[in-house]
């Protein structure tokens, strides 16, 4: 056992002869001392301060100044291989500690350090105070294990926002009503109706799958502006963003693909009818998603996440926007196909009764599928921006990782701004505009509205009551709604009561409360990233608790918002598959029955949960581990010790 005052000597006697060699450029190595059981807490504290004397000398200049911090970690490499210790983070005034080992030694060996399984912290090098390793604090600034109750709140919100897609297909596909109304236009809405439980199965896996795309969607720009910025001033945090974010994009990227082959199939199984009629339409942008759009995202994202060494900066950067342009070409089939289900251009009846195409370039312009499209990607981009900001707020609140959760607070905060923006404009009123000229009962049902006039206004809030043929306890701003239509405000407003009430959508309830929570959602989100900017600006942001927490907690907002919009577009259209022109009722598989789809549909749901559960690991897994510290060799070392250099990811 050797003596810990005179291994604290030694340490001390070093770091003076370190200090006072500028050509000396050795390997940082804590001591290789074991304390036994019965050593004080004094005695380790004099240790780990010779420690921390040794590292500020070799660190120079950088660890000398005022406030600046130096941390010793270990490689994700090193922590899957020797699960038993954890990062020491070392800094003047304040030393952290916990976990039973710290690794150190020559590369293929480990030098254990072997002290108390109990954490403890030093502050100002005279007060220690003992605490569990396995428990953390809510204070900032102090460490915390990565099992800590913060990761299991943001686990449980992950968890939470699965049900809340489970929540919302239900409500989607449950939108029929009494089968004695004449707004059902012929279905009913019991049980055995197969009809009503082909919607069920389609709304259930449609909301589910677009949990994936929105995301890689959202994430595949920022993906390549990181790797432009990488290229072009050569910071490396840039490229750590890059590798961190890929993995996340590749794992949204499987799960969609595998929860959207199902999508496909099931407009042979159970809409057949509607894919014989509209198939010669349809089919066309289908393919081209898949040939051209899928093809190219999967090319080029295993180049993204694995190739960065085998095809260097450049062809790296090339993969990222391929990526990112294989997302968005994807949306855009899916949407032109979805915009000509909302307001059919560019076909042709044949002589057989289906439909062909008369006019591609006028399918593929479709002028509803571009601003579906902007509106769309804009509400994706949110998404990606939230995201990006929720785990760079868990990484500030938690102290790691500093420069990466800077970068990811600004850079989330600005663009979740600026997109936020367009959601609302223009995107978001020029599809207002679209729907009042091509579906005006679909902007009355969306605004409760069954009386029509001039000067109609938009409802703060109201309750609307069908049977009563009005808007219960409305406060609405006057003139909104005609300006937001025709974009005046002595426009002529339709209301419901002057369309036959099978011409109604299904549920007219569901939809106006749909369309209200995405309005009152976005609203939401300019105002609270508008507030994270001003506070970045003013040099706050990363210190205020409050809005971080707030920030971190946001995340799953976006998807709700993303799946109501979706459900008003979907639910205004009805009573219509092809607007006008082909109704829901007519669309589904005569020959399944209600038991056929219900055994498929208990199979969909126990496969995505655990789907679910699969993700949410794998990316809590990730987010856990975070960007990779920078790990060296020295070239001057001939014995071929690992160190790891201090950089911007250790201070705190």
């Amino acid at each position: 056992m050797v003596d810990v005052a005179t291994q604290v000597a030694k340490l001390r006697e070093e770091s003076e002869r370190l200090a006072n060699n500028q050509a000396q450029q050795g390997v940082v190595l804590i001591s290789d001392v074991r304390l036994a059981g019965a050593a004080t807490y004094k005695a380790k504290a004099d240790l780990l301060q010779a420690n921390l004397a040794y590292l500020l000398a070799w660190a120079g200049s950088v660890a000398s100044e005022p406030g600046v911090s130096v941390g010793v970690g270990r490689t994700r490499a090193d922590r899957r291989a020797h699960p038993g210790g954890n990062t020491m983070r070392l800094c003047p005034n304040e030393l952290t500690f916990g976990g039973p080992s710290i690794v150190t030694g020559r590369r293929g060996t480990r030098t254990d350090h072997s002290f108390s399984p109990d954490a403890f912290t030093i502050r100002h090098q005279d007060t220690i105070q003992k605490r569990s390793s396995w428990r953390g604090r809510l204070r900032m600034g102090e460490t915390m294990h990565k099992a800590d109750w913060r990761v299991r709140v943001c686990r449980a919100v992950g968890v939470l926002v699965l049900l809340v897609g489970v929540l919302f297909a239900a409500g989607l596909c449950v939108a029929d009503t009494p089968h004695d109304s004449p707004v059902s236009g012929g279905m009913n809405s019991t049980f055995s109706d197969p009809a009503f439980w082909s919607r069920f199965q389609f709304g259930f896996t449609i909301v589910y799958h677009y949990l994936f795309p929105q995301l890689t969607m959202g994430l595949g720009w920022f993906l390549v502006y990181w790797k432009w910025r990488a290229l072009k001033i050569g910071d490396e945090k840039y490229n750590q963003a890059v590798r961190f974010w890929a993995k996340i994009f590749g794992l949204n990227f499987a799960v969609g693909v595998v929860t959207g082959i199902p999508m496909e199939f099931q407009f042979g199984t159970n809409w057949a009818s509607f894919s014989r009629y509209a198939g010669g339409v349809i089919g066309q942008t289908l393919a081209m998603e898949g040939m051209f759009a899928f093809f190219l995202e999967s090319a080029f994202v295993g180049a993204l996440i694995w190739g960065e060494k085998q095809l260097g900066p450049r062809y790296h950067f090339v993969a990222a926007v391929g990526v990112a342009l294989g997302s968005w070409l994807s949306g855009f089939f899916i949407l032109v196909t979805n915009a000509f289900m909302q307001h059919p251009v560019g076909y042709q009846v044949d002589s057989d009764g289906l439909l062909g195409i008369a006019s591609l370039r006028a399918y593929l312009l479709n002028p509803w599928a571009w601003v579906q499209f902007a509106h769309n990607q804009m509400a994706a981009l949110v998404t990606g921006s939230f995201v990006i900001t929720a785990v760079g707020a868990f990484y500030t609140l938690r102290r790691l990782h500093r420069t990466q959760a800077q970068l990811y607070l600004r850079a989330g905060t600005l663009v979740g701004l600026i997109a936020s923006l367009l959601v609302a404009f223009p995107t978001g009123d020029q599809q207002a505009k679209m729907v009042g000229r091509h579906q005006p009962v679909t902007l009355a049902a969306m605004e409760g509205k069954f009386v029509g006039g001039p000067r109609a206004g938009v409802a703060l809030v109201g309750q609307p009551n069908v049977e009563a043929r009005r808007l219960d306890n409305p406060i609405e701003v006057p003139g909104a709604l005609s300006f937001l239509a025709y974009g005046t405000f002595q426009s002529y407003v339709h209301g419901l009561e002057e369309y036959p009430e099978s011409a109604w959508p299904d549920n007219i309830e569901l939809l106006y409360y749909s369309f209200h929570l995405m309005i009152t959602l976005g609203t939401m989100f300019i105002l609270l990233m508008a507030y994270a900017r001003l506070q970045n600006w003013r040099g706050r942001l990363e210190s205020n608790s409050w809005l971080l927490w707030a920030l971190m907690l946001a995340f799953p907002l976006p998807y709700i918002a993303n799946t109501v919009g979706w459900m008003t577009a979907e639910l205004g259209r009805q009573p219509w598959l092809i607007y006008g022109l082909f109704h829901t009722r007519d669309g589904y598989s005569k020959v399944v029955t209600s038991g056929d789809t219900v055994f498929t549909l208990i199979g969909f749901v126990g496969l995505y949960f655990v789907l679910g559960l699969i993700f949410l690991y794998l990316v809590a897994r990730e987010i856990g581990h975070g960007p990779e510290d920078e790990l060296i060799l020295n070239p001057g070392a001939d014995r071929g010790e690992v160190v790891v250099r201090p950089t911007e990811e250790h201070f705190v």
